[in-house]
């Protein structure tokens, strides 16, 4: 009975760990599409994937240091990094939007390359590092514009006007549509779809998950773990600066503050996708997911009325709902299993010795019959 138990709930807990975020995020569109107005329209799932973009860009990039190592904590900075550049190029040097794009780039592959360098090359742990670099970025933006929004025709403090301005090749990256998609959404789905088949279907890609379960056995493997690591914070970089230049598109003007909240965004897509279909470790459909997840819950809830300031605080307890199915569900999905295996184990020489006893009754039951 026991060992029937323990199975029962062990195929529960797979169930809940493979597809609890799936299914909650199923009933949650469903309510909202009850319940609130323009929920369940084409145009909403498409503004909750601008809306997503930025952060679910930067998520991406964010999912390979985690595969092999840690979480990249500059990709917030980086992504404000880039809003600040493009504006000093179109804005203060009134220079045009393909240089901007550049610029931005170049900035992102420069962050990433410093945090693989003190990573990899200096042994300073990954957390510690971006934590360092997070800083060092958010302190060199603002001094870049003298700690001021960088806008249209105002006075610097030297007194001179800058009469630059986005421009409308710039500014079409996230306001303009293909078909009815936005740019930004059209790129944030290429760019998942992409990190997914690098992942998922090459070589390179099971690489870098052979990296990140055991850099040891890797490298003595072959495996040359220093390049695999290396590339995975440039490719932050490179990505957390293409979210940055949505968001700068999306703004227009060089906010001193943008990319500040991209962090706490990117980080807990990143984790969410530990719980989808039960992967527990990092994979880019998860992050994709974990997006889409989380931009259901913000954009069902604004739209009932709640105010924008909570959102940190759903974010947080989405956040801790995806570590306790992801974790905490498995380990007592483990237990469960280790369960019923002892109680399959302990039924082995009951069984045994019950079945000693019958024969010994039955011989002894012969022999009288025998005798008599």
């Amino acid at each position: 009975m026991s060992q029937t138990s323990a199975v029962r709930t062990s195929g529960f807990g797979d169930f809940v760990v493979r597809y609890g975020v799936i299914l909650l995020g199923v009933v949650i569109t469903i309510v909202f599409s009850l319940t609130t107005s323009g929920f369940a329209t084409l145009d909403n799932a498409v503004a909750i994937l601008q809306v997503q973009a930025v952060a679910a860009i930067a998520a991406l990039g964010m999912t390979l240091t985690a595969i092999v190592g840690d979480l990249d904590l500059s990709v917030g900075a980086v992504a404000g990094l880039s809003v600040t550049v493009a504006a000093e190029v179109m804005i203060r040097y009134a220079l045009t939007g393909g240089t901007a794009l550049v610029a931005c780039l170049l900035a992102g592959l420069l962050v990433g390359g410093l945090n693989a360098t003190l990573i990899v090359f200096l042994r300073v742990p990954p957390l510690l590092a971006t934590l360092g670099t997070m800083f060092t970025i958010q302190g060199l933006k603002r001094w870049l514009v003298d700690g001021q929004t960088l806008t249209t025709g105002m006075k610097l403090p030297d007194g001179t006007t800058v009469k630059g301005r986005f421009t409308p090749d710039f500014i079409a990256i996230d306001g303009s549509s293909i078909a009815g998609i936005p740019i930004s959404v059209l790129v944030f789905v290429i760019l998942a779809i992409a990190v997914w088949v690098f992942l998922e279907r090459t070589r390179y890609g099971r690489l870098f998950y052979a990296v990140g379960g055991n850099e040891e056995a890797a490298r003595l493997a072959g495996t040359r773990v220093r390049r695999y690591k290396f590339g995975a914070y440039v490719i932050s970089g490179l990505l957390a600066s293409i979210a940055g230049i949505i968001l700068a598109s999306r703004l227009g003007q060089g906010d001193v503050t943008a990319g500040d909240s991209a962090l706490l965004d990117a980080v807990a897509m990143a984790l969410v996708g530990f719980a989808v279909l039960g992967a527990r470790k990092p994979n880019a459909l998860g992050t994709f997911v974990g997006a889409i997840f989380i931009g259901l819950i913000i954009q069902g809830l604004i739209m009932r009325g709640l105010p924008y300031y909570t959102q940190d605080l759903i974010k947080g307890v989405v956040l801790i709902f995806a570590l306790l199915m992801s974790f905490a569900m498995r380990r007592g999905q483990r237990t469960a299993r280790r369960g019923g295996f002892t109680a399959a184990i302990t039924a082995v020489p009951e069984a045994t010795a019950d079945g000693t006893a019958a024969e010994d009754r039955a011989e002894t039951a012969a022999g009288k019959d025998g005798h008599g």
